[in-house]
């Protein structure tokens, strides 16, 4: 028992070591406004007293995040004043000196302890079959899964976020409620004013809805029904405070996206009312709901994805049904995320990620549910293995250009 027990920290301490140094060698990345958004908040929640924190306005980046987020970002400025002190002053706009990109850096790394932690958790909730081989056990596919997740790397460790602490405290409160232990209390934010779409829209329903709208306005004005001077100049992909008014189609309230992810989400929330089915009919009513939301909700990031595909990951590595989802969901999840590291020099670097951590997915879960054949039909695996080509043909442009002028 003590053999097993030592056996099994020591692979699962190699896996954490090993994407924690992945993640050491992504520092001197690419990073997105975001990096700004979070200096930002710590400068604000270090200098200003707490009943300015959400008033301050010197920036565009305003804090909008939960109190018990701020209150994270007030602890981390108090470790930052050792680095830069320049990164803690709220007019040193865009500022991003070696030592503060360096702390940032190191503040998500060590943040991820508490998804480290959660993982482990998780792992215990899982039948254990002691005649399997490592890489055929089920702690340890889904310990790659999620410490090793393509998404959660390249929007944490690459774009700039701290989504790994935020998903650790989520699956830690699944693992709670495996363990027959309180639920997780679940709060949710509504940012009505910021319009239907994020800036770069998130593939649901509304950016299907928008495409349409945008060509019944086209072929409108083409064929003279509609008047280009009448219809609205509004933006659709508002970042920030932006509303708009849909040019034919009916313009879609917060009260309609609502009303639309609580039909989503209704049978789910009814079927497990009615019949339980325990802590694995929890996760899979949040699964259901993590992606109603995601396809109906407003304002929806495109990141939001992975509230489906983490949670999901545990399903995955005990049914070949919801394996199948897994991989269907989390190849095209994760494709959807490329846009996020659009510069040249990161292109290898989320190719190369995400055919490991696919190649990995496909392969693992074929071998642990290898009874009854293929866990993908014809149909599934054609559509997927088209991301291919169409990754080529969106970045032949860019790779020519990069040729052309090298």
């Amino acid at each position: 028992m003590a053999a097993s027990m030592t056996h099994e920290k020591s692979w699962f301490l190699a896996l954490a070591l090993g994407v924690t140094f992945l993640k050491c060698l992504l520092i001197n990345a690419y990073h997105s406004t975001d990096f700004e958004v979070h200096r930002n908040w710590l400068a604000l929640t270090h200098s200003l007293p707490v009943s300015q924190w959400y008033y301050e306005a010197t920036s565009e980046w305003t804090l909008d995040y939960p109190p018990l987020f701020a209150w994270f970002e007030y602890g981390l400025s108090h470790i930052a004043q050792f680095f830069d002190k320049e990164m803690l002053v709220v007019q040193n706009l865009n500022y991003a000196s070696p030592a503060t990109i360096l702390f940032q850096r190191l503040s998500v790394i060590v943040a991820d302890v508490v998804f480290f932690y959660a993982v482990k958790e998780c792992c215990k909730c899982l039948r254990e079959d002691k005649g399997k081989d490592l890489l055929a056990k089920p702690p340890f596919i889904l310990t790659v899964l999620l410490l090793w997740n393509f998404g959660l790397l390249i929007v944490d460790h690459i774009h700039f976020q701290y989504n790994g602490f935020l998903f650790g405290i989520l699956l830690l409160s699944i693992a709670r409620h495996f363990q027959g232990q309180l639920p997780q209390v679940l709060s949710r934010l509504f940012p009505f004013k910021r319009g239907l779409c994020h800036a770069y829209w998130a593939p649901n329903i509304w950016a299907l809805y928008n495409i349409a709208d945008k060509a019944f306005s086209i072929l409108g004005v083409k064929f003279k029904l509609l008047d280009i001077n009448k219809l609205p100049k509004a933006s659709m992909t508002g970042g920030l405070v932006q509303e708009f008014q849909h040019s034919v189609l009916p313009s879609v309230s917060p009260l309609a996206t609502l009303v639309c992810t609580l039909l989503s989400i209704l049978p789910a929330l009814f079927r497990i009312w009615h019949r339980p089915n325990g802590a694995r009919g929890f996760l899979r009513c949040l699964v259901v709901c993590a992606l109603g939301s995601f396809m109906f909700g407003w304002h929806v990031h495109e990141k939001a994805i992975l509230m489906a595909i983490l949670p999901l990951s545990l399903l995955a590595v005990e049914s070949r049904e919801d394996a199948r989802i897994f991989l269907i969901l989390s190849i095209t999840g994760h494709y959807s995320l490329f846009p996020l590291l659009f510069t040249t020099q990161e292109l290898p670097i989320k190719i190369f990620l995400m055919l490991l951590f696919t190649i990995f997915s496909v392969t693992s879960l074929k071998t642990l549910l290898r009874k009854g054949g293929a866990l993908l039909n014809p149909l599934e695996a054609t559509y997927l293995l088209g991301l291919i080509p169409l990754e080529l043909i969106l970045n032949l442009p860019m790779t020519c250009s990069v040729v052309v002028i090298s």
